[in-house]
């Protein structure tokens, strides 16, 4: 998880929402993202898209069974999307999204048992330090209010 706070440090430093994601095989990183929509100009560039893209890249794969995710936040339900499609085995998330979140807070999708893949789900690693850091971006955003 340290490895994907410091992805959501890169997309704080440049301006964007401070989401982390790193893509692990055997103990490797195969791929690493953090937000980048507004960079990228693009409303899909989260981190897990973006890290999950460079995973499939790296294995030269399109299914990436044996992958586990680590994510600063809980993902949405695109990001979500995405990993039940690449089959990815494992997500590990820190702070818990409870406006967007998909795997447990607004909704279940990784694990509800409807659609044909499932995956593990252990969240609230590493919790207090990433919910800080999003907390911090979105009041130093709104003025200290």
């Amino acid at each position: 998880m340290a490895e994907a706070i410091a992805e959501a440090r890169r997309a704080e430093a440049e301006g964007e929402v401070p989401v982390g994601a790193i893509a692990v095989v055997d103990g490797l990183i195969v791929g690493a993202g953090h937000n980048q929509p507004i960079g990228l100009a693009d409303p899909t560039a989260h981190a897990e898209i973006l890290a999950v893209r460079a995973a499939a890249s790296t294995l030269r794969r399109y299914r990436l069974t044996g992958v586990s995710m680590y994510i600063t936040l809980e993902p949405c339900v695109m990001c979500v999307g995405a990993m039940l499609n690449a089959r990815i085995t494992r997500v590990v998330y820190g702070a818990r999204d409870d406006k967007a979140g998909a795997l447990g807070s607004v909704y279940d999708i990784g694990r509800d048992g409807i659609l044909n893949h499932r995956f593990e789900v252990v969240g609230g690693v590493m919790e207090a330090e990433c919910a800080e850091m999003m907390h911090a971006f979105f009041e130093a955003r709104r003025g200290g209010e």
